[in-house]
């Protein structure tokens, strides 16, 4: 199993575009008829490095589900509620009044995403503007303006790749000449505002539309050879390549002296596909996914901005049954809709997995004759959860909390890692399990969180009730 852990790097090098550290981000759609609910899906994720979550809409159910747990929110606007919200700033008032407000500020919403490739959506029945985009996203700045929450909440638009001319090579990439206008205004929307760029990037479809002609192994960021650009760039994987003509394409707006972050916010691959999608394997996906996270993970940029880091978002939680199009659209999730892995990929954090190779992320545990039972539950620290705060819940679990913090002690089999956050997560489950499980043990003025992952190690055991 490949194990990825929380890398703890400086501040300065985790700054992402939502003024958050940076860890990893995925996109969870819904379009399957037997996913888990919210509710689990977020108690799940709070024991991930999952730190960001992108959804397609305002799901009522999704945004109470991920209050008070420390993960940021980007929502959507549907494509056809674009036109509406265009209209009118009291239009776009009343969409915000009704879909954002009542969950905030306990659901940490970072971001608007209005519209999903609008610009390139070859969709008649949603009768598309593209002014109307533009229209929307100022519409609902000047809302957030209003209320004070513009620095918070940022508003965006992903795009397809489909908007670029060409993009290879990167140095030389543009805007297809049609939307000039329109990503002239964006472009300079999101300079004004410092909200990212967004595009939905896949070497997977690069590959399969051009198997002759594209390295696998490029495309599945693992070429040592490279590829090189004529401005003297080389390229050892297609997604910076990506993103660097999407770099080249803003440049060539104007905009070379403003600063416009991107962010990757759709990148996977598909498990299973089509007959002729041979490409579209398991093996391929894990591969490719635990490539990604490493490299959302990491502090470096692309070739022509190596210190610019990238915000990623891994497509996608689940795979989705309900999804139109072929099979490979329904199979880039890295878990099944009963919550069980399609590839192993660990995302659990240093101190609250095993370091066994039998750790494996999932919704429930399955017994004889395909029954699920409840998942044995643990209490451990958030990982970046203030050290004064938790200093003092260590200090009182050990004391008036009644918990024998021997096994935290020197010498005792807990003390290894001797790091405060291991230590209180030892003493955070203690209490709770001697408390009986319930939600609010598991608090600590915010700075706990469940898991349904076994946090024991070595001869470290966890106690559980």
């Amino acid at each position: 199993m490949i194990r990825i852990f929380f890398l703890f790097l400086s501040l300065a090098q985790l700054v992402s575009p939502f003024g958050k550290v940076s860890g990893v981000g995925i996109n969870y759609g819904t379009l399957g008829n037997n996913l888990p609910s919210p509710k689990r899906v977020a108690q799940l994720l709070q024991s991930t490095l999952i730190d960001k979550v992108k959804i397609y809409d305002t799901n009522p159910d999704i945004l109470e589900a991920f209050s008070n747990t420390g993960i940021d929110l980007i929502v959507a606007v549907e494509n056809y509620h674009v036109s509406n919200i265009s209209s009118s700033v009291p239009a776009a008032d009343d969409w915000f009044a009704a879909r954002i407000v009542p969950f905030i500020p306990a659901t940490s919403i970072v971001a608007i995403a209005v519209g999903n490739e609008y610009l390139t959506n070859d969709d008649d029945d949603a009768k598309l503007d593209h002014n109307a985009l533009v229209k929307a996203m100022q519409n609902l700045h000047q809302i957030l303006v209003s209320r004070g929450l513009d620095r918070k909440i940022k508003v965006t638009t992903p795009h397809s790749m489909a908007v670029l001319a060409s993009s290879f090579p990167p140095s030389s990439s543009t805007f297809a000449a049609t939307l000039l206008p329109t990503m002239t205004e964006i472009v300079g929307f999101l300079a004004d505002t410092g909200a990212p760029f967004m595009v939905n990037a896949y070497p997977y479809f690069a590959y399969r539309d051009n198997p002759g002609m594209v390295n696998i192994q490029y495309a599945l960021l693992g070429n040592a050879t490279g590829v090189r650009d004529p401005k003297g760039y080389t390229y050892t994987n297609m997604l910076d390549a990506q993103i660097d003509a999407v770099r080249s394409a803003i440049v060539a707006l104007g905009f070379g002296n403003r600063t416009v972050e991107i962010t990757v916010s759709e990148s996977g691959w598909p498990s299973k596909g089509e007959a002729g999608e041979t490409a579209a394997t398991p093996d391929n996906a894990k591969t490719y996914v635990s490539r990604l996270i490493e490299r959302a993970q990491s502090s470096k940029g692309t070739p022509m901005k190596p210190n610019e880091k990238v915000e990623i978002f891994v497509f996608s939680l689940f795979n989705e049954n309900k999804k139109q199009g072929g099979a490979s659209e329904r199979n880039f999730g890295m878990f099944n809709s009963d919550g069980s892995q399609v590839y192993e990929v660990d995302l659990s954090c240093q101190f609250c997995s095993k370091n066994g190779d039998d750790n494996k992320m999932g919704f429930g545990e399955k017994v004889s004759g395909g029954i699920v039972r409840g998942p044995s539950v643990w209490c451990v620290a958030k990982p970046h959860a203030d050290e004064k705060v938790i200093q003092a819940v260590l200090d009182f679990c050990c004391g008036p909390g009644g918990v024998d913090c021997r096994e935290i002690y020197e010498r005792g089999d807990c003390y290894q890692p001797d790091k405060l956050h291991a230590h209180a997560s030892y003493a955070m489950n203690a209490y709770y399990q001697m408390h009986g499980r319930n939600y609010w043990n598991c608090d600590f003025k915010s700075t706990g969180l469940v898991t349904f992952s076994d946090p024991s190690y070595g001869k470290c055991r966890y106690s559980q009730q």
